[in-house]
């Protein structure tokens, strides 16, 4: 809790949580390395919530989503989560634009491509992080002495906010890397940076952003949430590489799919938003809790962009449509296509080098459940999601309350996403 961390920081200013946690009286079960069927058993006291739900119907619009709340003056009206900390995020955009300047004018060009006002993309990663912050704020029980934990509060921002800052730059290079890989021609509606700028200076740009969350990084001093975001770079390299390296059987593996997936794209959030809890102070239990949110809110997001490479325009995604098929790239749909047809096996192996089998591998899906069942399996991440929130610690505090409402809502804007 946070008067714990303000009077951890009042006894040693040099470091948060500087031990690593060994033990969590959460109990886990789970049938799967991804824990895609995972369960948490904690004590459960909801902060605002009843009960809460979200399944998986016939179609994305058909999805049912229902939150029933608590009667409180801060449920009265619709959530934006990205309203709710808009202020922190234009902060936080101008750090970042002035956090990649590289005393190298090429390479200052290239760094700060994903940064200029106009293309920064929807800042979910940020926003994420912002409200996981604000939601596990707890007031200090006690009355402030001569406005020091009043100076611990604006700290503890200030840290959190440079997870948001990390997470983003790690999140950028990531992305200028694959683009190079996978010859991408567009990015966030515009032309990638490999296509404008050429391959080397795109990797080399991805990686002076590595370094300066690196440098980020190390400042907080916090040797836990350190090995956090170093361990985020290296799941991002492990699913980089497995996507480029894959058997036949691999390739037909939904659990290597999973794993895949878990590397890329939630691994991120999921340490990120475990940071975020560790920082503030709080239990193992809780900070359990933050990653479990973070896992399942990005597996659900990467399933839903699955889905969307599918169904949506080049336009409306601002990149390629059909770009995961057309690099021979198998994901969640098709996989449970497969089920369905297994002559798609033989197409699959096959890859898709040419037209004809692109076509006849979309005939299959578009005949199977493979969309359908592919959002309901993102459905079920975003159900475990809301109950990690669920499981937080009672908060009487309306911001906290408004904030864990916004990361529940979130969810359901992840599921119906069309962009």
């Amino acid at each position: 809790m946070y008067w714990r961390w303000a009077l951890r920081i009042l006894s040693s200013r040099a470091s948060l949580n500087g031990g690593s946690v060994q033990r969590f009286d959460c109990t886990a079960r789970s049938g799967s390395i991804f824990g895609r069927y995972s369960t948490i058993t904690c004590p459960k006291s909801v902060l605002g919530f009843r009960e809460t739900y979200f399944s998986g119907s016939h179609g994305l619009h058909d999805i049912r989503y229902q939150v029933h709340q608590e009667k409180t003056s801060a449920d009265e009206e619709p959530l934006d989560p990205f309203s709710l900390v808009s202020d922190e995020l234009s902060v936080i955009a101008n750090r970042l634009r002035s956090m990649v300047v590289a005393e190298v004018p090429k390479l200052a060009q290239a760094a700060e491509y994903f940064f200029k006002i106009g293309v920064e993309g929807k800042r979910f990663r940020p926003t994420v992080l912002l409200l996981m912050a604000k939601a596990l704020y707890m007031p200090i029980p006690q009355p402030t002495v001569d406005g020091v934990f009043s100076s611990l509060k604006k700290e503890l921002d200030l840290r959190q906010q440079r997870i948001a800052e990390i997470t983003e730059m790690i999140h950028v290079a990531s992305l200028l890397h694959d683009d190079v890989l996978d010859d991408a021609e567009t990015r966030r509606g515009i032309g990638s940076l490999n296509m404008v700028m050429g391959n080397k200076l795109s990797v080399l740009a991805g990686d002076f952003l590595l370094s300066r969350a690196c440098v980020a990084l190390a400042k907080l001093k916090n040797t836990e949430v350190v090995s956090l975001l170093a361990t985020v770079v290296e799941h991002l390299v492990n699913g980089e590489t497995m996507q480029m390296t894959t058997s036949f059987e691999q390739r037909r593996s939904m659990e290597y799919y999973l794993q895949k997936t878990f590397y890329k794209t939630a691994s991120l959030i999921a340490n990120s938003c475990k940071a975020i809890a560790l920082l503030a102070g709080q239990t193992a239990e809780v900070a359990l809790l933050a990653y479990n949110y973070g896992r399942n809110l990005g597996m659900a997001y990467q399933l839903i962009d699955d889905v969307l490479d599918f169904t949506g325009t080049s336009s409306s995604l601002g990149k390629g449509s059909l770009s995961d098929i057309k690099q021979n790239i198998v994901t969640a749909p098709i996989l449970f296509a497969m089920e369905e047809y297994p002559q798609l096996r033989e197409v699959v192996d096959r890859g898709f080098g040419n037209r004809s089998d692109v076509d006849l591998a979309l005939d299959y899906l578009f005949k199977s459940k493979g969309l359908e069942r592919t959002r309901e399996l993102a459905a079920e991440h975003a159900d475990e999601a809301v109950k990690a929130i669920e499981a937080l610690p009672h908060s009487d505090d309306e911001d906290v309350i408004k904030s864990r409402r916004a990361l529940v809502d979130l969810t359901r804007e992840v599921m119906t996403r069309t962009k």
